[in-house]
């Protein structure tokens, strides 16, 4: 096992291997996002107190899941880089970092937009809003702490510091409708429970969910091996990858 996971680590094992797999994710998730945005648009049935208003759940939710899944995969890639020293783990976090920022933000205003109608106003500074603005301002936050290091090593321990710390945010953003009085509604989906939203509106949700997974996976992938190819831009492999490459066209 060990051996397999000194390996994956390897950067001219992951850049390859990324390569293969990148194409694997990304047009699954272009087919299961065509078909969930037209279930979810066309087919679902507009609901019986929010109309039409409710379709913005089929942005909303894969973005607020995808916000937090992503900081996850940041923070334990962090910690990986931290604890055993492998700068692989930190081209990880550091291209999840943009990629996270982005879903946060797309989960917010996709929220504003579904306040206003529902709540009469774009913002209330509610628990589980508060902390997913939070959220936003942390991975801002580890993106200029990065870029404000010239050495890339110190820029890897600071940022990945703040990661580590910063994950504290993510069960106060999943528990904060029950620790505190919150407008903001209720999951849909829960782990153990029955989904609170009918099947005809269901399928739609959990196919774009499952698309938007997939295609950040295919993203990520995409963003480390650009990181990879910066950090190892002077060694061997790399000059004899492209040389190749070159002597083959």
């Amino acid at each position: 096992m060990w051996t397999w996971f000194h390996k994956l680590a390897s950067p001219p094992h992951f850049y390859r291997l990324a390569g293969l797999i990148g194409p694997w994710l990304l047009w699954p998730s272009l087919l299961l996002l065509a078909v969930g945005t037209y279930g979810g648009l066309v087919l679902a049935p507009a609901d019986y107190q929010q109309g039409d208003g409710f379709r913005i759940i089929y942005v909303h939710v894969p973005s607020a899941y995808l916000s937090t899944t992503i900081y996850a995969v940041l923070a334990v890639a962090s910690a990986i880089g931290l604890i055993w020293r492998i700068k692989l783990a930190h081209a990880v976090a550091a291209a999840a970092a943009p990629i996270g920022a982005s879903f946060t933000a797309v989960a917010l205003i996709s929220g504003a937009l579904w306040g206003k109608p529902m709540w009469g106003t774009y913002w209330e500074w509610d628990p589980r809003l508060t902390s997913e603005l939070i959220l936003l301002f942390i991975y801002f936050g580890y993106m200029s702490l990065r870029a404000s290091f010239e050495d890339l090593n110190q820029a890897d321990r600071a940022s990945g510091l703040l990661a580590v710390i910063g994950v504290v945010n993510l069960p106060i953003i999943h528990y904060s409708g029950m620790w505190w009085s919150s407008l903001h509604q209720g999951p849909s989906l829960k782990t153990l429970d029955a989904p609170s939203i009918s099947g005809d509106m269901l399928w739609p949700l959990l196919l774009l969910i499952a698309a938007s997974t997939l295609f950040f996976g295919a993203l990520l992938l995409s963003r480390v091996r650009a990181e990879v190819l910066d950090r190892e831009q002077n060694s061997r492999w790399i000059q004899d990858l492209f040389g190749d490459s070159a002597g083959a066209g």
